[in-house]
């Protein structure tokens, strides 16, 4: 079995993948001071609450954007599952052509969504990811990465609001509200952080669409999709497990077990151009 894990700044999403079939998925709080035995421990629990073992997982891929886990989440491999683990990272991606100035400042979950939804739509793409920052990434049609836009996440925009006005109530936002005009404070709050917080999606997708010269397929992914994409108009699709799938895609990309790279229709090699065209206002860039 493969296990896969996106750690992220809030959250921690962990996969089991039989092949090409997600069997368990978990969502759990990123806990930078973990030690590796405390996450042995977490792991160990999760797998026996499915009746699944860790010493069944042959294979181990990871993307982080949390820099003190990466000695953690090592050590853990090592000591526990006996392995090395395939760790995602602009460095030594290889599955798209990166067309950021710096590829290096572009975080691993945003490439791994980027891999997993061109595999799946085969056209171009904006993945808006809601996490602690709500990112949206493009897609070309010839499946090279143009970059995007990073925006503060809906729940720590809320949770300043909280802490800024001393009047106002914390409030759950895990439910579409009922109307725009609320008559109380909470329904209020609700109203205006979860419709306000669509406009923005809109906003940006259309930016992103008069950029683009292709009219690209909106997917949303990450913790509030569903809820988002209730209310925003432009998210065409929720693909809850699209890291997942990303690591999985990539890891079979590595090991060659299934998944080449002729599985990726990217026009570019190493010695070539590396995808320095962008269709981003429809002009050549060559940033070589």
């Amino acid at each position: 079995m493969l296990l896969a894990i996106d750690v992220g700044n809030t959250n921690t999403v962990i996969g089991v993948y039989r092949g090409e079939d997600l069997i368990n998925h978990w969502r759990v709080r990123t806990e930078k001071d973990v030690t590796e035995d405390e996450f042995h421990l977490l792991i160990r629990n999760l797998f026996s609450s499915e009746g699944a073992v860790i010493e069944s997982v042959r294979g181990t891929i990871i993307s982080c954007v949390v820099p003190p886990m990466v000695n953690i989440l090592n050590s853990f491999c090592t000591k526990y599952l006996h392995q090395k683990p395939v760790w995602v990272d602009a460095a030594t991606f290889k599955e798209m052509p990166i067309l950021y100035d710096n590829p290096k400042e572009v975080g691993a979950d945003r490439l791994v969504n980027a891999v997993a939804a061109f595999h799946k739509y085969r056209t171009s793409l904006v993945v808006v990811d809601f996490g602690t920052a709500t990112t949206f990434d493009c897609i070309s049609d010839e499946g090279a990465y143009l970059g995007g836009a990073i925006s503060p996440g809906i729940l720590i925009s809320s949770e300043a609001l909280f802490q800024k006005a001393s009047k106002l109530p914390r409030v759950e936002i895990f439910m579409r509200p009922k109307c725009v005009i609320a008559k109380d404070t909470i329904s209020s709050m609700n109203a205006g952080i979860i419709f306000g917080y669509a406009g923005l999606i809109d906003g940006i997708v259309h930016r992103i669409k008069e950029e683009m010269t292709s009219v690209p397929r909106v997917i949303a992914t990450g913790g509030l999709a569903e809820l988002m994409a209730e209310v925003a108009q432009t998210i065409e699709v929720v693909e809850p497990h699209l890291t997942l799938e990303g690591l999985r895609i990539i890891y079979g990309n590595v090991q060659g077990n299934g998944v080449t790279s002729n599985s990726f229709p990217f026009p570019f090699t190493d010695g070539e151009d590396r995808g320095r065209r962008s269709e981003v206002g429809g002009q050549t860039t060559n940033n070589q």
